[in-house]
């Protein structure tokens, strides 16, 4: 499965607990990207780029989905260069926690 088709997994992925008061646009730069929308306890995916995204996450695919799911640890693909971010740093080590990884495959 592509990073793209993966994201479009997000929506039905939500934790609605851990997004409650949330209103941020995350911006995934892979090799097709997207960004996220999440407001009022509801998750958007859209193709591009964000002009005003809160956080931007720049990495290769696979480990964009290895992120996701729980098997690549976030502070460990930063320090080691698989991730880069720019923006909100606090919204980015939560990103993980705002979607239930067991219902994305």
């Amino acid at each position: 499965m592509s990073a793209h088709d993966f994201l479009q997994r997000l929506p039905q992925a939500l934790n609605a607990d851990a997004a409650a008061g949330t209103d941020c646009t995350i911006q995934f730069n892979i090799a097709r990207p997207a960004y996220v929308v999440i407001k009022d306890g509801a998750c958007q995916v859209q193709d591009g780029s964000a002009g005003n995204a809160d956080v931007t996450l720049t990495m290769e695919d696979d480990d964009l989905v290895q992120l996701m799911k729980g098997e690549l640890n976030g502070m460990t693909a930063f320090m080691t260069g698989k991730l880069q971010l720019d923006g909100d740093l606090m919204l980015a080590q939560r990103v993980s926690s705002l979607f239930d990884a067991s219902k994305l495959g």
